[in-house]
């Protein structure tokens, strides 16, 4: 199992980024939230990753935390009907502390908003990993001292809003941040409003 790479980041988009390890460049998936965290482009990077091994191929999923790849891996291995382009659609549409929170506190609503994630499979997500021994209790201890800050709920707030509307995930996480770096501290109709300006 190939846990880490460690090299330099060869190219990086929103989707994947490419990293080279002594002469082999190893073509690694990401979610939105380790795309905001990359370095720049010809620096050496640290990455955590998954193998998933399929009959016509091995893929390598890439996390720039402990908790996203936790949180992927979580979902893969213990959700039925969730496979890694999903748990990465998840990573990609809410933090990981809002997903904790959201099934800690059984919302379905907010779970069902996320690309690729529809009503029975949030439903499904909630029962599944709440009934994970321990796992819904030490999030609900985690989520009592790591509640999402204010910034990250508009954030994300806005971004599930623009999806609502019909925007590319990526596209409305890209906007929400330009917005966000622009204008500083706002509310989630606020970002939407100056998103939609960028993106129309």
């Amino acid at each position: 199992m190939i846990t880490f790479l460690e090299g330099a980041l060869v190219e990086a988009l929103p989707t994947h980024v490419v990293v080279g390890v002594q002469g082999v460049g190893y073509h690694v998936n990401i979610p939105l939230s380790s795309y905001d965290r990359l370095p720049p482009t010809g620096q050496g990077i640290k990455i955590l990753t998954h193998l998933a091994i399929r009959e016509d191929a091995h893929v390598l999923y890439g996390f720039m935390s402990s908790g996203e790849r936790d949180l992927f891996r979580l979902l893969v291995n213990n959700v039925s009907g969730i496979g890694p382009k999903t748990a990465l659609d998840v990573l990609s549409g809410m933090s990981v502390t809002n997903f904790k929170a959201a099934v800690v506190n059984g919302d379905a609503g907010l779970l069902a908003k996320i690309k690729g994630i529809g009503k029975k499979t949030a439903e499904r997500v909630i029962v599944e990993l709440k009934d994970k021994v321990g796992i819904a209790a030490a999030w609900e201890a985690a989520s009592a001292s790591h509640a999402p800050s204010s910034e990250e709920t508009q954030i994300n707030d806005a971004v599930l809003a623009l999806i609502a509307l019909g925007y590319k995930q990526v596209d409305a996480h890209k906007a929400v941040k330009q917005v966000w770096d622009k204008t500083g501290p706002t509310n989630s109709e606020d970002l939407v409003r100056g998103a939609l300006k960028l993106l129309l």
